[in-house]
C-alpha cells in the first residue's frame, strides 16, 4: 500500500499544529486568569465553588480554565432599593415610574385605613463573604425584610400619624428594626438610611383627605391667630390693671399718711392748747388774721365805743374816686 503524500502547506501545518494548539490554550488560560477589580469593589475568589480569598482593587490573577472564579462586590458604594416606584432616569431632573409597583406601597394602617407609602433603603455591603455565602440572594432577602418591617411599623400607627407627624418616627423605627434583622440574618449589610419618599392616601380618597387636611390647617391657623391676639391683649390688660392697683394703693397710703400726720399735728396742738388755753387761742387768732387781712381791700378799725363810721367810709370813697379822676 503506497503512502499518501500531503501537500507542502498541509504538511507544514501538521508539523506546527501542536504548537498552535498549545499557544491557543496558553492564550485562553492567560485570558481567563487575568481580571481587574474596580476602585469601589473587592473580589471574592472561589475555587471549585468554595471560598478561597478576598482580593483588593487593581489587576489580579486567578487559576485559569474555570478552576477559580471571581465575584466583584461594591463595598465602597452606597446602594439603594426603591419601593412603590422606580427611577427611570437619574440626573438633574430625575424621572420616576410608579405604574406596576402599587402592590409594594399600598398597606393597611393601625386604624384600618389604607396608605400609599413609597420609601427608599440606602445600604452598604460591609462583609462581602457574609453577603455572598451566608444568605442566598441577599438583595431579594433584603427587599422582603424591608417590606415586612415597613408594613409592621405602619400597621402599628394611625393613618394620620403615617401621613403627617409620624413620618420621621416611622423611618427611624424601620431603620432600627431592619438593621436588627440584617444582624440576625448575618447578611453583611449595614443600613445607612430609610427615607419615606412619599406618603399619600390612595387615589380614590385623596380629594377628601386633602379637604380634611385643609380644614385642619385652617383650624390651626385660627387657633394660632387667637393665641397671638390673646398674647397681645391680655398681658397689656393685666399690666394696666396692675398699674391701676398700684396707683390706688399709693393714693390710699398717701391719704392715710396725711390723715395720720394731721391727726398727730392736731393732737400736738391740743396738748399745747390745754397747757395755755388763752395764749394758744390768741396765737391761733393772730395766725388766722395774718392770712386773712392781706386779702381784704379796705380795712376799717374801730374801738368798742365807735358809734357811727358811715361818714368816714363815705369820705374814703370820695377820696378814692377823686384820686382816680386825677
Amino acid at each position: 500500500m503506497s503512502e499518501i503524500k500531503l501537500p507542502p502547506e498541509l504538511a507544514m501545518l501538521k508539523k506546527y499544529a501542536k504548537f498552535i494548539v498549545l499557544g491557543m490554550v496558553a492564550a485562553f488560560g492567560l485570558f481567563t486568569s487575568v481580571y481587574t477589580v474596580g476602585p469601589e469593589e473587592v473580589g471574592v475568589v472561589t475555587r471549585f465553588g468554595k471560598f478561597d480569598r478576598i482580593v483588593t482593587p487593581g489587576l489580579n490573577f486567578k487559576a485559569p480554565f474555570g478552576v477559580e472564579s471571581v465575584d466583584k462586590v461594591p463595598v465602597e458604594r452606597q446602594l439603594k432599593q426603591e419601593f412603590g416606584f422606580r427611577t427611570r432616569e437619574s440626573g438633574v431632573r430625575s424621572t420616576y415610574i410608579k405604574a406596576g409597583f402599587e402592590d409594594e406601597s399600598l398597606m393597611l394602617t393601625g386604624d384600618l385605613n389604607l396608605a400609599d407609602v413609597e420609601w427608599v433603603i440606602q445600604y452598604r455591603i460591609v462583609d462581602p463573604y457574609l453577603y455572598l455565602f451566608r444568605v442566598r440572594n441577599a438583595e431579594k432577602t433584603l427587599r422582603d425584610m424591608s417590606e415586612s418591617v415597613v408594613r409592621k411599623v405602619v400597621g402599628d400607627r394611625t393613618v394620620n400619624e403615617v401621613l403627617t407627624v409620624g413620618r420621621m418616627e416611622v423611618a427611624t423605627v424601620v431603620e432600627g428594626l431592619l438593621q436588627e434583622l440584617c444582624n440576625e440574618y448575618q447578611n453583611g449589610i449595614k443600613i445607612d438610611q430609610v427615607v419615606l419618599q412619599d406618603v399619600n392616601p390612595p387615589e380614590q380618597v385623596k380629594p377628601s383627605f386633602n379637604a380634611v387636611n385643609e380644614a385642619q390647617q385652617q383650624r390651626e391657623t385660627l387657633i394660632n391667630q387667637g393665641q397671638a391676639e390673646f398674647n397681645r391683649v391680655i398681658p397689656r390688660a393685666r399690666g394696666e390693671a396692675q398699674q391701676t392697683i398700684q396707683q390706688a394703693e399709693a393714693y390710699a397710703l398717701n391719704r392715710v399718711n396725711r390723715a395720720l400726720g394731721e391727726t398727730e399735728r392736731f393732737n400736738a396742738l391740743y396738748e399745747e392748747y390745754i397747757k395755755a388755753t388763752e395764749v394758744t387761742r390768741t396765737r391761733l387768732y393772730l395766725e388766722t388774721m395774718s392770712r386773712v387781712m392781706p386779702n381784704i381791700g379796705t380795712k376799717v378799725i374801730v374801738d368798742e365805743n365807735g358809734n357811727n363810721v358811715l361818714p368816714l367810709l363815705q369820705m374814703q370813697t370820695e377820696n378814692r374816686q377823686r384820686g382816680g379822676n386825677n
